[in-house]
């Protein structure tokens, strides 16, 4: 059978999507202590027949074809407007299914989630497989959260809860090595290098990770034109729940002062410009701003549905209709409306 070689040398992590989930048939003698040189490199190959893509990147009748090396971060330099889904099951079938259908990224939320790291990693493994771009967001913004969820290799990193330039600032320094920041190294052995095998992931990885900083309380949003200045920060990610919470309407986010504080946090992260050293602007759809608002209001990052509530929707929804002996398409106008409206809703 006819093989193709990998190409060489591979220079980002990125270029790596395809090598990681692609079965090689050649394999290495001995474990590498250090990155593996070219000539290693490039003795390994893959059948023409194991080479896979995203369903996105090809019609019914196309050949395979490798996936696009575009990252998030040059996807929004190019201008594009990106749509997600927040991951807080950590079930990798539901992950894979959400790469399949077609999402640009999907938040695997270890802030509200149950899982952790070793329950992120099979996740980050089916969004690979369907050359999904994954985004990890962690608990709490420290730099031992940050070191181990960035060894995993995603496209992006989220940090909640931060206040201000100094803590955007700190959350910044944790993505990177010394003398630049503070993230401790293991670059030889860790999944985001390919496990040593990527001889350009130091080069690359400032370059090509999306740091995100999600700005979520009253004193936040005061600074947030600060926030969205500093150095290193490549989108604010706006949080209601939390923000209306911190105004003291946890039950009413859609609240006219909330609203309006919002709308002011938006348009000023806006303004920043990320080609002139601002941040671009992310949010969560919420049923009284859906997810085609945030996107005429500028948004880039556009994050509509969880999925532990789309599948909460459905499922009391399949009871309902049994019980109800209704059909599953119903012709009820004013109950479907109620039924979209919340299936957009879901709470940090």
């Amino acid at each position: 059978m006819a093989t193709v070689a990998l190409p060489k040398p591979i220079s980002s992590s990125s270029s790596l999507s395809t090598l990681r989930k692609l079965p090689l048939h050649s394999t290495l003698q001995q474990p590498f202590a250090s990155p593996i040189t070219r000539q290693q490199l490039s003795s390994l190959s893959l059948k023409t027949s194991d080479i896979k893509t995203h369903p996105r990147l090809l019609s019914s009748t196309s050949a395979a074809a490798i996936p696009s090396p575009e990252t998030l971060k040059s996807r929004l330099r190019n201008g594009e407007t990106l749509y997600g889904i927040f991951l807080l099951s950590f079930s990798p079938t539901l992950a894979e299914i959400v790469g399949l259908a077609g999402y640009d990224f999907a938040v695997v939320d270890m802030e509200h989630g149950h899982g952790g790291i070793s329950d992120a990693l099979p996740c980050l493994h089916a969004l690979a497989a369907t050359n999904t771009a994954a985004i990890l967001r962690i608990p709490e913004s420290s730099a031992t959260w940050a070191k181990k969820a960035l060894d995993l290799g995603p496209q992006g990193i989220m940090f909640p809860m931060i206040d201000g330039p100094k803590s955007a600032r700190k959350a910044v320094s944790y993505c990177h090595f010394p003398p630049n920041g503070v993230r401790g190294s293991a670059h030889t052995v860790v999944r985001a290098s390919a496990y040593g095998i990527d001889e350009g992931y130091l080069s690359n990885y400032e370059d090509e990770l999306l740091i995100m900083c999600q700005v979520e309380c009253e004193e936040g949003v005061k600074k947030i034109k600060e926030i969205a200045a500093v150095e290193g920060v490549d989108c604010i990610q706006m949080g209601p729940l939390d923000l209306s919470a911190s105004f003291g309407y946890l039950w009413d986010p859609g609240h006219k002062k909330v609203k309006e504080v919002m709308r002011s946090a938006e348009k000023a992260v806006l303004e920043s410009k990320p080609e002139e050293g601002g941040a671009y602007l992310a949010g969560f759809a919420m049923p009284h701003d859906p997810s085609v608002d945030l996107k005429s209001r500028g948004y880039q990052m556009v994050s509509g549905s969880v999925d532990v509530g789309l599948f909460r929707n459905a499922a009391v929804e399949d009871v309902k209709d049994f019980w109800k002996g209704e059909s599953l398409d119903g012709d009820d106008e004013e109950g479907q409306e109620i039924k979209n409206g919340e299936e957009k809703y879901w709470s940090e």
